[in-house]
């Protein structure tokens, strides 16, 4: 005959009354929560959690997902989340019970750059590092370029005005902003040329006699600034990006005028870097075919050698096209890891990806020479402005 418990549910059919003995005898207090012949519990209409027998299974609590055994067993609800375990020998501590160091509660663990408040990484840095011999070495090849630094002319450098240009270029030579930001503002009617707003692109207008104004104040031509930089590793070369920790502008913010880096090297490049907003001077310099010299000193993790040498003088054959070196020399006679190698290509990692394709992996890259400017009396993260006397250098020099 069928049988039913109380709320009229109907009860498996018991084998052998041994059987039922059996089950009754249950111990419940164990850690696991289960008899030992695996019995799965079900739930009441009242919302007890009960076995196939009917019995209610201790530290059940109201229906929510709140199991504990008798002996302080795994908590899946508890308020603080804590997975806390006993032993037969004493308590063991919650693995969660102390937020992790540099972990921010309730949000994303993980930052870029490593943990949020994480202290940095003070160690040594691996491989070959550049000293007496190898400065000495870089210099013999620096020597044999012409140098804008400490040199002074007596021709002074008279640059070609012209009274009509587009009104994006007056805008971005005022200071406000570049050359494309300024189009966003032209478009969006916050700029006005004699009284009128003007929202066409490619407008020009005469730098003498127009009365151009942004948000109702007149522009003006911003007086051209020339900083040389001797860039520390870790800092990136770009104006401004949210993405980054610390930029080459972070440490020229004593400097009044907005000025840009003219061209870019890594994050961990270091050397002479060219900050100005000179926007004609500045694609002078960068623009391939005005082919300007750039001298890197390299540390390599392993010697260079003799075939791989003549290979980088030769050309080498990159993802974008064939490269080769204008010069290359050890630059210390005793470590073939140090290198002198002058470039006139602009390509984005051109160094690192010359001696990469070949094998071999740049420890350290420092560039001493640029355009006719170099790092000297310049300590890492130290800057200057150019005097009147090297800018006309710098602009001979970049318009020949």
């Amino acid at each position: 005959m069928d049988q039913f418990t109380k709320e009229g549910r109907k009860l498996r059919p018991r084998k052998t009354s041994s059987a039922v003995a059996r089950a009754e005898k249950v111990d419940f207090s164990s850690e696991s929560g289960r008899s030992e012949y695996g019995e799965r519990p079900h739930r009441s209409e009242g919302g007890e959690h009960r076995n196939y027998h009917g019995s209610p299974r201790p530290g059940y609590q109201g229906g929510s997902r709140n199991y504990r055994s008798s002996e302080g067993g795994r908590s899946h609800n508890s308020p603080d989340r804590e997975r806390s375990y006993r032993q037969s020998d004493g308590p063991r501590a919650s693995r969660n019970s102390a937020p992790r160091p540099g972990r921010p509660q309730g949000g994303k663990p993980f930052q870029k750059g490593g943990f949020k408040g994480a202290k940095p990484f003070k160690g040594k840095a691996s491989g070959p590092k550049f000293d007496k011999a190898s400065s000495e070495g870089i210099n013999r090849m620096i020597s044999r370029r012409p140098v804008v630094n400490g040199s002074e002319s007596s021709e002074s450098y008279v640059s070609p005005v012209k009274d009509v240009i587009r009104l994006n270029k007056f805008i971005a030579n005022s200071g406000v902003c570049s050359r494309r930001e300024a189009d966003t503002l032209i478009q969006a009617g916050v700029v006005t040329v004699n009284g009128v707003v003007v929202t066409e692109l490619g407008t020009k207008v005469n730098i003498h006699d127009d009365d151009i104004r942004f948000n109702g104040e007149r522009l003006k031509g911003e007086e051209k600034v020339y900083i040389i930089m001797n860039k520390p590793r870790g800092y990136v070369t770009t104006a401004s990006d949210p993405h980054a920790e610390k930029t080459v502008i972070d440490l020229i913010k004593t400097c009044p005028a907005r000025v840009y880096p003219v061209g870019r090297l890594d994050k961990s490049t270091t050397g002479v870097l060219l900050l100005t907003n000179d926007g004609e001077i500045a694609e002078r310099l960068t623009h391939p075919s005005y082919d300007k010299k750039k001298i890197y000193q390299v540390a390599l993790d392993k010697p260079l050698s003799e075939e791989d040498y003549r290979t980088i003088l030769g050309g080498v054959t990159l993802s974008d096209g064939e490269v080769k070196a204008d010069e290359l020399e050890y630059i210390d006679e005793n470590d073939k890891r140090k290198l002198g190698i002058e470039i006139h290509s602009g390509k984005n990692r051109i160094v690192r990806r010359i001696f990469e394709s070949l094998g071999y992996n740049v420890k350290a890259l420092d560039r001493v020479y640029f355009a006719g400017l170099t790092k000297k009396g310049l300590k890492k993260g130290e800057w200057r402005y150019l005097s009147e006397g090297e800018v006309n250098i710098l602009k001979i020099g970049a318009y020949v």
